[in-house]
């Protein structure tokens, strides 16, 4: 499986980072040793000093498509869950001022956090989901995906127009304002119209 993986999705999260909005959107892979699941801790890397969370909703692919119509896109996917993109800012500052691609902030190892993923149909409307982020108890967080700028269908659409998604995929589909920086000794955790989705150590 690979991680699929969106930016600049929600409107004051782009503008929080000094970034424009996009026209279309901003796509970059993360690989599957990235995943961190089972609310197990994650382990500050040591090249980095500066690594920020960024909660989002996930979408787990169910069926191998390329070229997808947005029409047919809900076929494509049969589950939903919530992860955190773990970012490594400062090298992604630096890569950026460089013109550098953005993978060693965002595909390092266990730098997905993934909850278990609860079926599609289960969610009353799956186009407004509330879903926030806590650390040590306090919110830093807050979204629904009503306000993404791009939705569902539009990324499958979009994805598979470049890259073929396959069963097993995971698509983050991006993080609204309020992301910052973690420490040891942190505690997050997840929550998803309400309920406690995971729970992440920093260590």
């Amino acid at each position: 499986m690979k991680i699929i993986a969106v930016g600049r999705n929600y409107v004051d999260h782009a503008k929080e980072l000094n970034n424009p909005v996009p026209e279309k959107p901003v796509i970059f892979l993360k690989p599957d040793t990235a995943v961190l699941k089972d609310n197990k801790d994650f382990y500050f890397p040591e090249f980095s000093k500066d690594v920020h969370y960024e909660v989002e909703v996930v979408l787990r692919v169910c069926n191998e498509g390329k070229h997808v119509s947005k029409k047919f896109a809900h076929k494509y996917y049969d589950a939903i869950g919530l992860g955190i993109d773990f970012t490594a800012r400062d090298i992604q500052a630096d890569h950026k001022a460089k013109g550098l691609p953005w993978e060693l902030a965002k595909a390092f190892d266990h730098s997905a956090v993934i909850s278990n993923l609860i079926p599609k149909e289960e969610f009353e409307n799956i186009q407004e989901l509330a879903f926030s982020l806590s650390k040590n108890g306090e919110t830093v967080q807050e979204g629904n995906t009503k306000d993404m700028i791009f939705d569902y269908d539009t990324l499958i659409s979009f994805i598979s127009q470049y890259i073929t998604i396959r069963k097993g995929d995971l698509i983050y589909t991006g993080t609204p304002v309020g992301v910052g920086p973690v420490q040891i000794g942190d505690k997050l955790e997840g929550f998803l119209e309400g309920n406690s989705m995971f729970v992440c150590q920093i260590k």
